[in-house]
């Protein structure tokens, strides 16, 4: 970076605009298109990079793309009316696993990661520092009860040219039958 602050601006600008071109040899076509709409930056003004307002990067098609936080308030409502998973009283409340994704600027996980929980139990996670651990005392393994609810209202697609009565999950596919 020091040699970069040493170059000359027309200098630091082909350097600049190499880098970029690598870069783009790594995305996407629709990823190109999103990042091209991020301003150049104005090395005569003495302005650094800015970002148009209007400019959003599509971080799916990324190498690395960043967590989805999939929402879907009927999928909510169906795990609601399920008893609680702990101890199978009803009414049940949807709750979030925290630990399931990672943090991000105080945004819930995504609603494929909900179970429910009566008021009581739903109440008790909150209140415990250490979500993954009262789950781990509970022995309740709480990630794959919500792969099933998510399975249930979002079910996997079928091979082409087969027909399926239920839905297929994991646990059908190392079983073996597919």
């Amino acid at each position: 970076m020091r040699a970069k602050n040493s170059l000359t601006a027309a200098d630091a600008e082909r350097v600049e605009r190499g880098f970029q071109d690598r870069l783009m040899s790594f995305t996407t076509d629709a990823t190109a298109a999103s990042i091209q709409k991020v301003e150049q930056p104005s090395h005569r003004s003495g302005q650094g990079k800015k970002r148009s307002r209007s400019a959003t990067i599509d971080k799916t098609v990324l190498a690395l793309p960043a967590p989805r936080r999939i929402r879907d308030r009927e999928h909510v409502k169906s795990v609601a009316k399920q008893p609680c998973l702990v101890c199978g009283r009803r009414p049940a409340d949807a709750h979030h696993l925290r630990f399931a994704q990672s943090p991000a600027l105080g945004r819930k996980v995504g609603d494929e990661f909900t179970v429910p929980l009566c008021r009581g139990h739903h109440r008790e996670v909150h209140r415990c520092g250490d979500e993954a651990a009262w789950w781990k005392r509970i022995g309740i393994d709480p990630s794959a009860a919500a792969r099933v609810f998510w399975l249930k209202t979002h079910p996997l697609p079928s091979a082409i040219g087969q027909v399926e009565s239920k839905p297929r999950n994991e646990a059908n596919l190392e079983a073996g039958s597919l």
